[in-house]
């Protein structure tokens, strides 16, 4: 459901109410401008993004507990398990972007998709409870004895797991982009209110997601995981029922097909003509595009120009005057694709921070689960340290807006690319910080005749700075990098800068899982053990973290040399570069409520 042009018109269809032509109702008749959209119909639509953010945070950040203690899966294997689980939902965003651009639209993506995402909760709930989907209890000091899940358990846990997966996929693909349909961006009052509701529900969504890694996940360590997930499921259903119930008073928009589409037609035309010579006269390449949202060629990667030169065939046997379209692409959209592929350097050297991310929901929660958690006779659930990770980006961005933004008057501050090579070297001194905080861990350790299977007499605040850390450069890197996705891709395909973003996260899971199947088949030394163990205590975890310091380095000098090669994109018509940039931070805004 894409916006088909840029343009907002409202037109007088009775006296007194005024309809918008390019948004619609349930009906698909012109919407009326006081009775669909605004605040209401928004937060409704990103109610059901706070609980999808409740779901996901609850069950993923206390997944390796879950894994280690009630599956009785080496630490490692846990660790593999949520980092694919992440990566896998996370890339398939891009596929419900797709389903939603495509065919469903963004309202049903939803709809459906909320559902399946309930749907694999509960399948994970039903896993949890039921005491023949999981091996039975382990002892932690008989931990050689304990028996793994079969592949039947492990089977129905995959799929509730898969489930969970595919339902954020999409939901998040297609959320902020539905909510911001509900103002007119043409309208200064409504932009206004839509910048207010956006930059003030950012820290609301987050509010949903400290409840997940602290009352959720007490729930799920002191009541049961059953509970914990069916909670989960729950909200998911209410949330979704709650939306659909509001469907006469949302603003619809056209779909106008997936911008992948054109990447693959562009691409397809090219090969296709890669023998063709180029016309004597370089202008006689096809374009049909307006000039306000014509791009002009340039020389970069000529070989797609192909798409654009004309031969035999490309209309149609009928004498058609519309083109083939995997046959014969315009120049713009040749040059689009160009800019995507010119901002691939950037987006491959932000890979490697999401990899650091992925350590605060695995291993790090593991190293948690180890050592002592009690405040007074409290004992603080393993999971919940990821609270600090939250307060690190929530504390950091509060600050940069009170400290650098409003005393700028917002005109000035780091740039994107400033903001991205930020939150690279502060994730380089987060993973040395963790390595060394794992030392002192092993010291513990050490100190045993043998290694131990009880809680360390050593407290897990000791973790703190670490996850505060990690989420302090968080902070920098998602919303320079999120901007910078937006504001450099082109206006044809600023749909898929969200999903351009997701898949670096996708990536990073996926990175992490790569690393710790390299290091555990040639870490081991003379005593057969690995540096990634079975058990926790049995690993070196921190030699684990300064190799990701190391490779952190590297990818943060890579960068540099990226970042100062980087040509900023030139937008749709020279006159209006400063509004298609100004455009982007609206919909910024939009997709800061959703990750």
């Amino acid at each position: 459901m894409e916006v088909e042009n840029g343009a907002n018109m409202e037109v007088e269809m009775e006296e007194g109410k005024t309809f918008l032509s390019d948004a619609f109702d349930y009906k698909g008749a012109p919407a009326e401008k006081a009775k669909t959209g605004g605040w209401v119909s928004a937060a409704t639509i990103l109610g059901i993004e706070m609980c999808e953010r409740f779901t996901t945070m609850g069950i993923a950040t206390n997944l390796v507990t879950y894994l280690d203690h009630t599956m009785n899966q080496p630490s490692a294997t846990s660790s593999t398990i949520v980092s694919n689980f992440s990566g896998f939902a996370f890339l398939t965003c891009l596929l419900g972007g797709f389903i939603a651009d495509s065919f469903l639209g963004r309202y049903w993506t939803i709809a459906i998709f909320a559902f399946v995402e309930a749907l694999g909760a509960g399948v994970l709930s039903i896993s949890a409870t039921l005491p023949g989907l999981r091996p039975p209890p382990c002892n932690p000091s008989q931990a050689v004895n304990c028996v793994k899940a079969s592949k039947l358990q492990m089977g129905i846990f995959y799929i509730g797991l898969c489930a969970l997966g595919m339902g954020l996929a999409g939901v998040k693909s297609s959320v902020s982009a539905l909510a911001t349909d509900q103002f007119d961006h043409n309208d200064k009052k409504e932009k206004t209110k839509m910048e207010y509701f956006f930059n003030r529900f950012y820290f609301v969504i987050n509010i949903g997601t400290i409840l997940a890694v602290t009352v959720l996940v007490y729930i799920q360590d002191e009541v049961s995981r059953g509970v914990g997930y069916g909670i989960c499921a729950a909200a998911m259903i209410t949330a979704d029922i709650i939306y659909l119930s509001r469907s006469r008073k949302y603003r619809y928009k056209k779909r106008s097909g997936s911008p992948l589409i054109q990447v693959v037609q562009v691409i397809a035309a090219a090969i296709k003509k890669r023998k063709l010579e180029f016309p004597s006269d370089i202008s006689l390449l096809y374009e049909d595009s307006s000039p306000e949202s014509r791009v002009h060629r340039t020389n970069h990667f000529r070989w797609l120009d192909k798409a654009a030169v004309i031969s035999d065939g490309d209309f149609g046997k009928e004498g058609s005057a519309t083109p083939n379209p995997w046959k014969l692409c315009t120049v713009t959209k040749v040059e689009e694709l160009k800019m995507m592929i010119r901002i691939l350097p950037i987006w491959a050297t932000t890979i490697m921070f999401w990899c650091v991310h992925a350590q605060m929901i695995t291993f790090s929660v593991q190293q948690a689960a180890s050592m002592d958690r009690s405040i007074g006779k409290f004992q603080v659930p393993p999971a919940s340290f990821n609270v600090f990770f939250i307060g690190g980006i929530m504390i950091t961005l509060a600050l940069y807006d009170r400290l650098i933004m409003k005393r700028s008057g917002g005109s000035k501050g780091l740039t994107n690319l400033q903001k991205i090579g930020v939150g690279l070297a502060i994730s380089i001194i987060a993973m040395a910080a963790a390595a060394g905080m794992e030392q002192k861990r092993l010291k513990v350790i050490r100190s045993y005749d043998k290694t131990p299977t009880t809680t360390l007499p050593l407290t897990a605040f000791v973790l703190v700075p670490q996850f505060a850390i990690v989420g302090i450069a968080e902070a920098f890197i998602y919303s320079g990098s999120l901007a910078f996705f937006i504001g450099q891709a082109p206006k044809g395909m600023k749909a898929i800068s969200n999903s351009l973003f997701l898949t670096t996260i996708a990536f990073g899971y996926f990175v992490t899982t790569i690393l710790v199947n390299l290091i555990k088949k040639i870490t081991p030394g003379k005593d057969g053990i690995p540096w990634l163990a079975s058990k926790i205590n049995d690993s070196r975890l921190d030699y684990f973290y300064a190799v990701i310091s190391v490779l952190g380095l590297i990818n943060f000098g890579v960068y540099l040399v990226c970042a100062k090669r980087y040509k900023p994109n030139a937008s749709h018509g020279s006159a209006k570069d400063s509004d298609d940039v100004n455009a982007s931070h609206d919909e910024e805004r939009a997709r800061d409520a959703e990750i």
